[in-house]
């Protein structure tokens, strides 16, 4: 087994309208089995500043989504030193090379230290030497390894007694709930300072939307009815923040007790509520009533705007895409807003890697896993133990957390155009599961799910972000 591979390079910036000093450590960390044998190889990118007591110095981990995605999201579009420049106003897709890659002024370098962590499958991360992908692709498995990066950076590090945070991003912070959690056992309890949830995913019941499922029906609307709003098909002369209380209660007050009494509902309401429904999702109400009352995400995203051949992306419902059927009942094109992106990101974080931090490896860096994401294993019990399966929750693992430790506090970021982890999804996860409303702060931003890639969204992120971790 060859050594584990490190680069090690020397940066200045100003951050925060601090200037500093800073080491970027790229490389590869071993996990090791109960022999002491490595079994997986975990590759990071830790930026540390210079000329400071490292000991309680913060450190913040962070992690993006999937599963199977590495951490060039965070890395490159909000958190990093360096970040790459997309369309804000989502009024066109990233194109070809060469892309922007800018000073990331706001960045929080100043305030703490940062690791940005590809978890196996990801990045440069792999198994190695006996391991198995399947010991690390799952629920459970991807839990316990993140964990266990995560104490032995501390060590090597010597970060024990400094203040930690976890910033995750999507399934990042079904992630991070898990994490956190677990950092308190083991026989190596390790409290956290703080956790940063952007566009949260805790309760998959209410970002899953299946026609057997009520309520994601009441936590996708608010969204549905913004991303309306935002293309010119429902709510106009409103502000956003007003169509959107009232699509909350319209949600809960009207539209949740119609569908429960489903095919007992009187007639004459079904046609008044399907009218409502129309006017705030912007479609129309006799495809309001063929659909049941129930229009899915993937319906709407394609229905919203067919007039003019376009379907809206999940990911941020501000995008859009000429998609090739015009007659399909749902987008044929996969999702605008990813693909409008990917590449832009994909291409700056491989320059950055190469090219500034010196980083040369064997192998390619594996943005989006699409194996890690088709084999992942959901399940919650050990293999062997009875299971029946259900929505994926690690929301009561974040309740038990806060319970256990109690100065640790929790950031939600919510996009209004998330598609795909809706902000009344949030709202409804953390008003329920006995998560102490008093550690948790929501703020909201006028894009998607990755709200920094519009410019005013991640100042305002970053600076929100700031000021949960300087107070």
């Amino acid at each position: 087994m060859p050594e584990p591979k490190s680069f090690t390079t020397q940066a200045e910036g100003k951050f925060g309208g601090t200037a500093l000093r800073y080491t970027v450590t790229a490389g590869e960390t071993y996990l090791r089995d109960d022999k002491g044998e490595p079994v997986a190889s975990i590759w990071s990118v830790a930026y540390t500043r210079d000329g400071v007591d490292a000991t309680r110095r913060p450190v913040t981990f962070v992690f993006n989504g999937g599963p199977g995605s590495a951490s060039v999201w965070l890395h490159m579009g909000l958190l990093g030193p360096k970040r790459v420049q997309v369309a804000s106003e989502a009024d066109r897709d990233d194109g070809a090379a060469p892309y922007p890659v800018l000073d990331n002024a706001n960045s929080p370098l100043d305030l703490t230290d940062l690791v940005f962590i590809d978890p196996v499958g990801t990045g440069f991360s792999r198994v190695v030497g006996e391991g198995k992908t399947e010991d690390y692709w799952s629920l459970n498995g991807d839990t316990d390894s993140i964990a266990k990066f995560i104490r032995q950076w501390a060590t090597k590090n010597r970060r024990w007694n400094a203040p930690k945070y976890i910033a995750g991003e999507s399934f990042g912070t079904t992630r991070a709930a898990a994490v956190a959690d677990a950092l308190s056992g083991g026989g190596q309890d390790m409290a956290l300072n703080g956790l940063v949830l952007i566009s949260q995913a805790l309760d998959y019941q209410g970002s899953t939307s299946t026609p057997d499922n009520i309520t994601s029906f009441v936590t996708y609307l608010p969204a549905m009815a913004v991303a309306a709003q935002y293309h010119g098909k429902a709510g106009q002369g409103k502000s956003l923040e007003d169509f959107a209380a009232e699509a909350r209660a319209f949600a809960v007050d009207t539209y949740l007790p119609a569908l429960f009494k489903g095919a007992a509902l009187p007639a004459a309401e079904r046609d008044k509520v399907a009218g409502q429904l129309a006017g705030f999702i912007g479609l129309d109400k006799a495809y309001v009533l063929r659909s049941d009352l129930r229009v899915t995400m993937a319906r709407f995203r394609k229905e919203l705007l067919r007039d003019r051949g376009l379907a809206i992306g999940q990911l941020d419902g501000r995008y859009t895409v000429d998609d090739p059927d015009d007659v399909a009942d749902s987008p044929v094109l996969g999702d605008a807003a990813g693909d409008a992106i990917e590449s832009a990101y994909t291409a700056a974080l491989n320059g950055y890697l190469s090219g500034e931090l010196k980083v040369e490896m064997d192998r390619p860096y594996v943005t989006s896993s699409e194996a890690a994401g088709q084999g992942w294993d959901w399940r919650t019990a050990p293999k062997g133990e009875w299971w029946e399966p259900s929505y994926v929750n690690t929301a009561r693992r974040l309740s038990n957390a806060l319970r256990r430790n109690g100065s640790l506090k929790v950031l939600v970021a919510n996009g209004y155009y998330d598609l795909i982890t809706p902000f009344y999804d949030a709202e409804h996860t953390f008003a329920r599961h006995d998560i102490l409303p008093d550690r948790v702060r929501m703020t909201y931003y006028r894009a998607g799910h990755m709200m920094y890639v519009r410019d005013a969204d991640r100042e305002a992120l970053l600076k929100d972000i700031r000021e949960f971790i300087g107070r």
